[in-house]
């Protein structure tokens, strides 16, 4: 007859700052998806009143497009340079293997 053994249950949440953590690096990684979207998205434009491609409102879109990312990455860079300061491990190894051994 085995006898159970009773666990600590499993948190049903993360600890908030690990939780907002998780976000920023979501967020950084779904920043190039969106920018690419955004940037493709002139291509869907319906054509001016002339059969001729109107570029100057394209070129201007796109350039502020890309000051935008540039201001939102810059936005997310400190909070994702404080995580990594802080020692904290990265979230793509939660195998728990030690990621710093050689193989060689």
């Amino acid at each position: 007859m085995r006898r159970s053994v009773k666990r600590a249950p499993v948190p049903l949440f993360l600890p908030r700052p690990d939780y907002r953590l998780r976000r920023l690096v979501d967020a950084a990684r779904l920043l190039p998806l969106f920018g690419g979207f955004l940037w493709l998205l002139p291509i869907l434009w319906g054509p001016g009143e002339t059969a001729a491609r109107d570029t100057a409102p394209d070129g201007i879109y796109l350039f502020v497009i890309w000051a935008m990312l540039i201001a939102v990455a810059a936005l997310l860079a400190p909070g994702l340079a404080n995580a990594a300061d802080d020692g904290a491990k990265p979230l793509a190894d939660e195998t728990g293997a030690d990621s710093t051994q050689d193989d060689a």
